[in-house]
């Protein structure tokens, strides 16, 4: 038997799933189609594996090469040769492009963010300050997320590796069952981690390593024009000079308008 078919098999049984929930909600293949599979009798095509990587969350090439029922399955995501490397976008000048994630498309990202077609459809930005990596802008959503609020977006940089995560740092936080949600890391446990929200409100609470889809750590915010700034304790500096060099940029246009309307 191969070690895809072993693989499979241990990894549905860690779902909980049948072989006919699986072939058939997961994969809309038919049970037996799938059982072959798992037996070592037939090798499923790519459109399927595709499939299977994106559900578990596990790199095709594990699947494939690697028994991973050897391992913890919650250091999986700790194995290098599992990273899901996200292609970086750069403008003429050479500053990052950041996707933007927009509202109306916010509930649809857990099943397209592994879609080339989906994320070459988002609309994209760009500011000079950030540094060398991948960037997404996520909206905003309820009241656990201050100073973010509807209509604001939240900038990450995407985290290859959960062992990078820092303890009170925030974090966007994609899961499969919260969906997108900003958090502070708390602590590491053994099959999950502890975050918490700034709004004092909401308790602390485990994610599950399994849930975890993808992490961006923050680093910057789009915020709404009504956006009080006194309301945020730990505002981004950049933000704030960000801000500042543009209004200095229209004070010396309107000196300078100033001054032609005078010849």
């Amino acid at each position: 038997m191969s070690i895809f078919a072993d693989n499979i098999r241990f990894l549905r049984g860690k779902r909980g799933l049948s072989q006919h929930a699986f072939a058939n909600d997961i994969l809309i293949i038919s049970r037996d189609r799938y059982s072959k599979y798992e037996s070592g009798r037939s090798e499923a095509p790519y459109e399927v594996l595709i499939k299977i990587s994106k559900y578990f969350n596990i790199s095709i090439d594990l699947l494939l090469t690697v028994d991973i029922r050897k391992y913890p399955l919650e250091n999986i995501l700790k194995l290098p040769d599992n990273r899901i490397v996200l292609p970086v976008v750069v403008d003429q000048l050479g500053n990052n492009s950041i996707e933007i994630v927009p509202q109306k498309a916010s509930m649809g990202y857990l099943s397209g963010y592994s879609d080339p077609e989906y994320i070459e459809g988002l609309q994209r930005i760009t500011l000079p300050f950030l540094t060398s990596g991948k960037y997404r802008a996520f909206p905003a959503q309820g009241d656990s997320m201050p100073p973010f609020k509807d209509g604001s977006y939240i900038i990450g940089k995407y985290i290859e590796n959960i062992e990078d995560l820092k303890p009170n740092k925030s974090y966007i936080f994609i899961t499969l069952n919260h969906g997108i949600s900003y958090k502070r890391f708390m602590l590491r446990q053994e099959d999950s981690i502890n975050v918490y929200a700034d709004n004092k409100f909401y308790q602390p609470y485990n994610i599950p390593l399994r849930e975890i889809v993808e992490i961006w750590q923050y680093a910057s915010g789009i915020f709404p024009e009504d956006f009080d700034s006194a309301s945020f304790e730990n505002y981004n500096l950049k933000d704030m000079f960000s801000k500042l060099k543009n209004n200095i940029s229209e004070l010396e246009n309107k000196i300078f308008d100033m001054k032609n309307q005078q010849f």
